[in-house]
């Protein structure tokens, strides 16, 4: 009897292995006929699919479960799908749990069967051109966590059925035509919200409100917290009563405040005319003869710059100031110029020249000076130096050595008891912070992917040089606003050594969102240090947002830690500029480039890489877009197919 049973286990067993692989092969085939349908039925790169190759979990962007039987997510962003998706194709995935179909062309209405996808967790069609109504269908998805429809055509109420999401954890659907009241929806776990720039009415359901910020709900006619329109009885108007004029003691009291604030406003102006002859013009006799344009040009808010003392605008101003403080400084002073540095200028000439303000970074105002002799440079003019006159000098002079194409050399440097003058090649290119995030107009030339890869080596390199100069040598102060570039785009690095100098900002947010955790004194900024702030800078590069504006609807996420979350959650593509987008044959490289930062940006600095090795990692990534000349032809000629 034993044995007969062992032998029916046996026969058991061998039929289950003969038909699981068979089980398997089925699922796959019906998972690829489904892929094939939406292939046809689309326009865009998903044309490109090897077909000939068999198995579906080599496809790009399609992931299978650990045992290749089924597909488990589908991501095809910014591939330039096109054309409606029919029914039948995506919702025969039906072992789904992930669809990005992101940053298309897709239109007409969301196919209602995608409710049979009820393994789905992830969502994503943004900036795309769905229309019609959000289908109640979705509310059935009890898995789905993130749902993105934002920057798409569609109209119609939220749907109320929203709160069978119990697991609901990301909603936005903001950039549609959606109308009618924000449905209250008690969703524990929703802790991403956003319908802005909608066509919503009535009050803001109050749970709602009390988790989203003020920005979550701007561009709609909505009412109640956190917006500043209240709502009248809870019926979505405004507090403000119609057809009431004012009362005659409001009138009266108006007209009271005019006249008294009248009388105050011609007794102040009494007063200042008054101590205006008792200065007898001072202003009209300021020595050096400054053109109005350049007094104008020049002036900075009090207690910053040149306006400080009253005395007018420009370096021409600055003259007088400077010569009568330096009587009472033994020897006087002058101009101090580093290396072979033609001497076409001094001291004289520099104050006399037409001053135009270029900037106010950390430490302090950046001048373009056109001196008479044609020649063009820049000033910065320091402010509050926390180092003593003969520390100062030391340390400039180590700054004035520095030689390396990439880095924006000092030309020389004048110190006094009231000022501190740094003077440097006038780069009229700017900064690639300008270049970047400037002009978004009509107007604007792209940066392209070979121009960023080189600007990002040269950068690399002159930090790099730097960092050669002895380990206690840093930059201090890495930012996109400090890569100046020349009229080819090449990079060179300002405003190194600096921050040993200059006591900073005390609110220095520009410098926040590059700054390492590991930093609290901005004066005592490591290598490592250094290495964290290029790594934003990379990322400022690959995904076009300054740091300090890439909150991306979640408060207080970094750009790093958003990028991270970007990668660890979805494809890689949602984070790159979409500028960057159209260059699909080096995305290879970009993604390289990518993980670099991540590295550089390593939340511990012994897991950083050194300069050394990322100007190394850089270089090669950049030899191999070259290698590709025809890349971006193919891409042009792609999109013009398109």
């Amino acid at each position: 009897m034993a044995a007969k049973f062992t032998c029916i286990r046996v026969i058991t067993a061998a039929i289950l292995l003969i038909l699981l692989p068979a089980t398997i092969f089925s699922d796959l085939s019906s998972d690829r006929a489904a892929l094939l349908a939406l292939r046809s039925a689309l326009g865009g790169r998903s044309a490109l699919w090897n077909v000939s190759e068999p198995n579906i979990c080599l496809w790009a962007g399609v992931t299978c479960s650990s045992n290749h039987s089924t597909v488990i997510e589908l991501h095809l962003p910014a591939v330039g799908l096109s054309g409606s998706v029919p029914p039948n194709t995506v919702s025969n995935l039906t072992n789904l749990q992930t669809l990005s179909m992101r940053f298309n062309s897709l239109s007409g209405p969301l196919p209602s069967d995608l409710s049979r996808l009820s393994d789905l967790r992830n969502l994503y069609l943004q900036h795309n051109f769905f229309s019609g109504p959000i289908p109640d269908s979705l509310s059935t998805l009890a898995n789905l966590v993130r749902l993105n429809l934002a920057d798409n055509n569609f109209s119609g109420p939220i749907p109320t059925s929203f709160e069978n999401l119990t697991r609901l954890a990301t909603l936005y659907l903001e950039k549609n035509n959606l109308s009618g009241p924000i449905p209250d929806l008690n969703l524990p776990g929703l802790v991403q919200f956003n319908v802005s720039n909608n066509q919503l009415t009535g009050p803001i359901p109050k749970g709602i409100a009390e988790k989203n910020p003020k920005s979550a709900f701007e561009g709609n006619p909505l009412c109640g917290q956190p917006l500043n329109d209240l709502c009248d009885n809870g019926v979505g108007h405004s507090t403000k009563k119609k057809g009431k004029g004012l009362s005659g003691g409001a009138i009266a009291g108006i007209v009271i405040g005019c006249v008294v604030g009248l009388l105050l406003i011609v007794l102040i102006l009494l007063f200042l005319c008054r101590k205006r002859r008792e200065k007898g013009g001072v202003r009209s006799k300021v020595e050096g003869g400054t053109k109005q344009s350049d007094v104008e040009m020049a002036r900075e808010k009090p207690g910053e710059g040149v306006e400080k003392d009253g005395v007018g605008g420009g370096f021409a101003a600055m003259s007088a100031k400077m010569k009568e403080k330096e009587k009472g400084e033994a020897g006087g002073k002058s101009l101090v110029f580093f290396g072979k540095v033609g001497r076409g200028f001094d001291l004289e000439d520099l104050l006399k020249a037409s001053a135009e303000v270029l900037g106010k970074g950390t430490f302090g105002t950046a001048y373009k000076a056109g001196l008479e002799t044609g020649i063009t440079v820049a000033v910065k003019r320091l402010r509050d130096v926390s180092v003593s006159e003969k520390e100062f000098r030391e340390k400039i002079e180590v700054i004035g050595k520095m030689n390396h194409v990439n880095l924006v050399p000092l030309l020389a440097y004048y110190y006094s008891r009231d000022e501190k003058l740094l003077v440097y090649d006038y780069l009229p290119m700017g900064s690639l912070s300008a270049l970047l995030h400037g002009n978004k107009g009509a107007g604007r030339t792209p940066l392209n992917w070979e121009t960023r890869a080189a600007i990002a080596l040269g950068a690399a390199r002159g930090i790099t040089y730097l960092h050669s100069q002895g380990p206690s040598i840093s930059h201090g102060n890495i930012k996109s606003s400090n890569i100046l570039l020349t009229t080819t785009y090449e990079a060179r690095v300002s405003d190194f050594g600096l921050a040993q100098l200059v006591s900073p900002n005390p609110t220095p947010n520009r410098v926040a969102g590059y700054r390492a955790p590991e930093v609290t004194d901005p004066r005592k900024i490591s290598q490592k240090a250094d290495v964290y702030s290029f790594g934003v800078l990379l990322l400022e590069l690959l995904t076009g947002k300054a740091p300090t504006h890439s909150l991306m609807n979640e408060e207080g996420v970094d750009l790093p830690r958003w990028v991270q979350s970007v990668v660890r959650e979805e494809w890689t593509a949602e984070v790159f500029d979409l500028e960057l987008l159209r260059y699909q044959s080096v995305e290879e490289d970009m993604v390289q480039l990518l993980q670099l930062a991540v590295d550089c940006t390593a939340q511990y600095p012994d897991k950083r890489p050194s300069m050394v090795e990322v100007s190394s990692r850089i270089e090669e990534i950049h030899r191999s877009s070259l290698q590709d000349p025809a890349a971006d032809i193919i891409d042009e000629t792609e999109e013009k197919q398109a």
